[in-house]
């Protein structure tokens, strides 16, 4: 027997060595194809991408996997524990292997069912950035191998890290940074018990926990993870049951765009970081950038456009319903699925549910919950007559019809946009504008693009008017000719006959008219750009020649390259508002290049500095220690696009334009404005740019596909107004601040209508600027006398013989 027990011993032993051997020389070959682990050293996730106004406030993220790696130490104690309990509660104490749990898998393996359960922290680590998820032995044996491996190289702070950071939640979100903002718009360190209870219950299975598909596992499955974060000491009984009595409370957050009104320039940025580094370094490369967007101004910029557009949409009456419904049964349904304006949050859709000769009835569209579902409620509201007043005049089939009752315009089952009234009494009809346009505002000391709107809403047309779309500048452009003229001997005094003139070119003949079709004879340049008068322009353009306008306005980067043709002093060339603002900021900035920029800064996802928009330097900056040498100074190394002479010059010349020319409106603010008005032929578009010493704003509004705006549509009938609103409000507060004089000009009293100097008690005299060595002409010179613009006979006149010629060429524009 004891021989036979020896025997048998003998053998097994032989077996289990044979099996040990055989067990060794199978995990032996699965070690040897193992991935590298060291490279969690270097461990880089994608991670979102996230765009700031410049006062720090979010306004996009872009992301791949919605990310925010966070290191270990700022995650709270509350969130470790819950995941802690969720998931391995022995982290800290194991080798990196929970060995009843992978013996339990394996059993079930070798039974026939699935492998699962018995991962540690360490494994999942091991599984997640190192293998794949298959269901088999071999990985469960890799995924053991690599956690010892893991957990004799990293220390468990490092591992925990990694896990929490990489993990998936549902809803996009990765990492607990990137769930806690997902599923509460919060912070880690702002979640209650219960919230990190949830998001804990989440890597097991997000789609099995959904907060609205499958609410009630989801509460079981939190209720759950707080009990062991109870029994495992770190919250006590009364927080648990606390923490358990709560809803889930899950809030998601909205992808894209946070900041309001901001959605066109966020757009821009975005395409320019696409640009500059490319789609990955967005979606996944943790940018962090710092915008030019000023809030306060997006939102004034934004307010002020529509409701110029608006003003100017109602004037040409109502065009109909946004669409039709059925009202018969629940109206609400069917309501809900026609989509609005997301971005005019002041508008709401409605369905007409009656009209009548006192006004309409209307439902408003149901709100929705953040489930997605309907509310139950339907809220009703009316629009008295008194509150469409404009839509009585309305177009259908082509025609223009006047309506006697509201009844004649719309009804029931009309589905129409409506506005609460400030009073909160009923509500005002409203429609989407078919009129657009674009604003820009900028820093012209810096070329900071302070607000921008590219349109009446982003939710309805994308496309930016700002910066994509391709215009004529009209008058507005005026400035640059003569910016050209003074840069080149002409002065503001200088004279131009304001005449008929035509101009042949081989067998094509030019006949320029002034808007108003009126001439006004010999005047000064001043009174050229003052009163927009378009033969002056052309006269001044074809006497210096069209190479040398062109020359300035690709200097001032308003256009690439302009053909010198006539046509173009008048601003037929096209442009965007961007380039006209960018423009004029040059004149502002007393002739310096500015660099027009939306972001002020990009750093990496580890905080450094990879682009700067402020690329001054500063000699002396970094001293170590202070020996009395002077303060260091920042060199501006911009270059001189115009003579600042010039630029004082062009610019006291557009302060005339809202003095006394065809931006008059303007000086009602009281401030010290410059500016010029724009309308280009037929009426398509209407432009103003101005600027105080610390600011630009330009616009433009027009159809998208350009036709006539209506006869008597102007720049500073149209556009004008709109730069007003805004210098409205942005100028509260604001000190007076008078356009610099530079050092040496002269400045001299001249005849307002002859350009000569005055004599003391004229009642036309005039303070004008003068370079040295310049000055009112001795005698009386008028350029382009002759019809064809030439200084031909004639040209030199007497004043009383202008004097004549002033007199009987019409009154001035």
């Amino acid at each position: 027997m004891i021989r036979l027990i020896g025997y048998f011993f003998g053998v097994a032993t032989t077996l289990g060595l044979l099996v040990a051997a055989a067990v060794a020389v199978y995990v032996g070959h699965l070690a040897k194809d193992l991935p590298d682990y060291e490279v969690l050293a270097k461990y880089e996730p994608p991670v979102t991408t996230r765009f700031h106004a410049a006062d720090g406030a979010l306004m996009a993220e872009y992301a791949r996997e919605r990310r925010l790696y966070l290191p270990i130490q700022a995650i709270p104690d509350r969130v470790k524990a819950a995941f802690l309990s969720a998931e391995d509660k022995n982290f800290y104490n194991h080798p990196g292997i929970d060995i009843t749990g992978l013996g339990r898998a394996a059993l079930r393996y070798v039974t026939g069912g699935p492998t699962q359960g018995g991962s540690t922290i360490t494994q999942q680590v091991a599984k997640n950035f190192l293998l794949t998820n298959e269901q088999t032995i071999d990985r469960k044996i890799k995924e053991a191998i690599l956690s010892f491996r893991i957990e004799q190289a990293y220390p468990k702070d490092r591992i925990l890290e990694l896990y929490l950071n990489e993990i998936y939640f549902g809803l996009g979100a990765y990492g607990i940074a990137g769930a806690a903002l997902t599923y509460f718009d919060k912070s880690v360190n702002e979640l209650t018990i219960s919230e990190v209870a949830y998001l804990a219950a989440l890597p097991k299975g997000p789609s099995n926990y959904h907060p609205y598909k499958h609410t009630d596992r989801a509460i079981e499955r939190r209720n759950w993870v707080i009990d062991q974060m109870v029994d495992n000491g770190y919250v006590t009984r009364e927080e648990g049951a606390k923490a358990k009595a709560e809803p889930l409370g899950v809030k998601p957050r909205r992808n894209g765009t946070y900041l309001f009104a901001g959605e066109y320039f966020t757009e821009e940025v975005r395409r320019q970081i696409i640009a500059r580094y490319g789609e990955n370094a967005l979606y996944e490369g943790g940018l962090s950038v710092r915008t030019t967007l000023e809030p306060k101004l997006q939102r004034l910029a934004r307010k002020v456009m529509q409701r110029g557009l608006i003003k100017y949409d109602t004037l040409r009456g109502y065009r109909g319903p946004v669409t039709t419904i059925d009202v018969s049964g629940d109206w609400g349904k069917p309501l809900s699925e026609v989509k609005g304006l997301s971005d005019v949050p002041e508008w709401s859709l409605a369905v007409v549910l009656d009209s009548s000769d006192k006004g309409l009835t209307v439902g408003l569209q149901p709100a929705r919950q953040d489930s997605g579902a309907l509310v139950d409620e339907r809220v009703e509201g009316t629009v008295a007559k008194a509150d469409m007043s404009w839509a009585m005049r309305y177009k259908k089939d082509g025609k223009t019809l006047k309506a006697k009752s509201p009844a004649d315009v719309l009804k029931a089952g009309d589905v129409v946009f409506v506005e609460k009234k400030d009073d909160g009494d009923g509500y005002l009809l409203r429609q989407v504008p078919e009129v657009e346009g674009g604003l820009v505002a900028m820093d012209p000391h810096t070329g900071r693009v302070l607000a921008m709107v590219g349109g009446f809403s982003y939710a309805a047309s994308e496309f930016n008017r700002a910066t994509q779309a391709m215009r004529q500048p009209g008058s507005s452009f005026k400035p640059i000719v003569y910016s050209a003229a003074l840069d080149n001997g002409y002065t503001p005094a200088s004279v131009i006959m304001d005449g008929p003139i035509t101009i042949t070119t081989g067998n094509t003949t030019w006949t320029p008219k002034n808007y108003d079709g009126r001439t006004a004879g010999p005047a000064t340049l001043r009174s050229g750009i003052e009163r927009s008068r378009n033969l002056m322009t052309v006269r001044l353009a074809n006497d210096m020649g069209m190479k040398l306008v062109a020359e300035y306005a690709e200097r001032f980067g308003v256009y690439d390259h302009l053909a010198p043709y006539l046509p173009m002093a008048l601003g037929a060339g096209e442009t965007t508002v961007m380039r006209m603002v960018s423009a004029y900021s040059i004149m502002a900035n007393g002739g310096k290049s500015i660099k027009p920029s939306l972001i002020d800064r990009i750093q990496d996802r580890y905080g450094k500095t990879v682009y700067k928009q402020d690329d001054r330097s500063c000699e002396g900056c970094n001293a170590t220690e202070w020996k009395n040498q002077p303060e260091p100074e920042l060199i501006d190394n911009s270059e001189q696009v115009l003579d600042p002479m010039t630029a004082y010059q062009i610019t006291s010349m557009m302060e005339g334009v809202v003095q006394r020319g065809t931006a008059v409106t303007i000086s009602e603010l009281g401030y010290p404005i410059a500016g010029k008005t724009g309308t280009t032929n037929d009426e398509k578009d209407a432009w103003f740019i101005g600027f105080t010493p610390n600011i630009v704003v330009g616009l433009y509004m027009g159809y998208d596909t350009p036709k006539g705006l209506g006869h008597g549509a102007t720049g500073g009938g149209l556009a004008a107004p709109v730069f007003k609103d805004f210098m409205k409000t942005y100028l509260v507060g604001q000190p007076k601040i008078d356009f610099k004089v530079p050092e040496g000009m002269k400045l001299i009293a001249i005849n307002r209508k002859t350009g000569m100097r005055a004599n003391p008690g004229d009642p036309g005299a005039f303070i004008e600027a003068f370079k040295p060595g310049t000055g009112p002409a001795d005698s009386y010179w008028v350029i382009g006398m002759g019809t064809d613009g030439s200084n031909g006979p004639g040209g030199n006149l007497s004043p009383g013989a202008a004097q004549a010629i002033e007199s009987g060429g019409g009154g001035l524009y």
